[in-house]
């Protein structure tokens, strides 16, 4: 045992009638400064664009004393891209952070187990097979619904080829790996076979973007988004006794594979929410629950602080890729230039350890 482990071990206990809780202040801390980077970054985004507004100008209008010219640019034009952003981070993070605490692997994530791989494979296909006639139907209703069932399958065909009297990490990311390259291939397959304006139109969903996000796909993924984390929340309490392996959870009277099963089926939905409202932003679901990990010095994934994190950091690459470069930028391109080189430190770091 470490030493970290001997310091989650060793803290405080509280009980409120028949729960018990775990007192860890640091973590407590790091949470809620994670909450306020959030908000922070949250109002910064709606203030930043073509029409400016300060920082205090948007926090009045958000608690409903704007004026009328602020209220209009923030509630109308910018707060559902913002909110988009607020959603489908913090729906990734969370996604991320149980995958990597079932697999018990860092690189387990929705990017590499080929769920918004699969996600965007059936997406495609429903815009490449639809043409001019459908069009309306795809960007709307029907595009969404397509990534979450191409998502929720992929996540189900992953899990049961990695079922073998249990789930073993390693496994799981070697077949969500290969299911990840088939549904590559196809999606290739797709954008060379089909016509040259719906490849532009596929090509723009794929690379992950928040731009003209409307009030009726915010509220669906909101809800979506809610529902799932409420789930997450009533089974997360037995999630921490699968790390110590499934005898000693089955000890401890978890019953582990229904926990898994719906936790499992919990995060693919999460990434499925995610890539429905803003296609497949590539990486923020591996990198949020390491870097909340290791900012609140806990020993496996922090659901809460992962999914604080990957609004933080989705929100903060969308304001980059609008304001800070000289063109602006799908949000997906700038995740993918800060999680390439995060994936590169987590493989040296494993292979360091190993030579230990």
């Amino acid at each position: 045992m470490n030493k970290t482990a001997v310091k989650q071990s060793s803290a405080p206990g509280l009980r409120l009638g028949h729960a018990s809780f775990v007192w860890r202040p640091w973590m407590v801390f790091v949470t809620l400064l994670l909450a306020a980077a959030a908000f922070l970054v949250f109002c910064l985004s709606i203030g930043r664009g073509d029409f400016p507004i300060g920082l205090p100008q948007v926090i009045s209008t958000i608690l409903g004393r704007g004026e009328r010219v602020d209220e209009f640019v923030i509630m109308d034009l910018r707060m559902p891209r913002a909110l988009a952003g607020l959603i489908v981070g913090g729906a990734l993070g969370v996604s991320g952070a149980i995958t990597q605490s079932i697999a018990r692997n860092p690189l387990a994530s929705p990017d590499i187990l080929g769920i918004t791989g699969g996600a965007s494979a059936v997406a495609v296909f429903l815009v490449t097979v639809s043409g001019g006639a459908a069009a309306t139907i795809v960007n709307s209703v029907g595009l969404s619904a397509a990534a979450l069932a191409g998502g929720l399958g992929t996540g189900l065909l992953v899990y049961f080829l990695a079922w073998r009297r249990g789930i073993d990490g390693l496994r799981l990311i070697l077949i969500g790996i290969s299911v990840s390259a088939v549904t590559e291939a196809i999606t290739a397959w797709l954008l060379v076979t089909a016509d040259i304006r719906d490849v532009a139109r596929a090509q723009a969903w794929l690379v992950g973007s928040l731009d003209n996000r409307s009030w009726d796909e915010v509220w669906v993924a909101l809800w979506c988004a809610l529902a799932l984390l409420a789930v997450v929340a009533c089974v997360a309490f037995h999630l921490r006794p699968l790390h110590f392996g499934d005898e000693v959870a089955a000890g401890l009277g978890v019953r582990y594979s229904m926990v898994r099963a719906v936790l499992l089926l919990c995060a693919v939905l999460l990434a499925g929410v995610a890539v429905s409202a803003a296609g497949p932003v590539p990486f923020v679901a591996l990198v949020a629950p390491q870097v909340a990990m290791r900012l609140t010095r806990y020993p496996t994934p922090p659901l809460v602080a992962s999914g604080l994190l990957g609004a933080v950091l989705l929100i903060g690459a969308d304001l980059v890729a609008r304001t800070a470069l000289p063109i602006t930028l799908p949000v997906g391109v700038v995740t993918a230039a800060i999680g390439g080189p995060f994936l590169v430190y987590l493989l040296v770091r494993a292979n360091l350890r190993k030579g230990r």
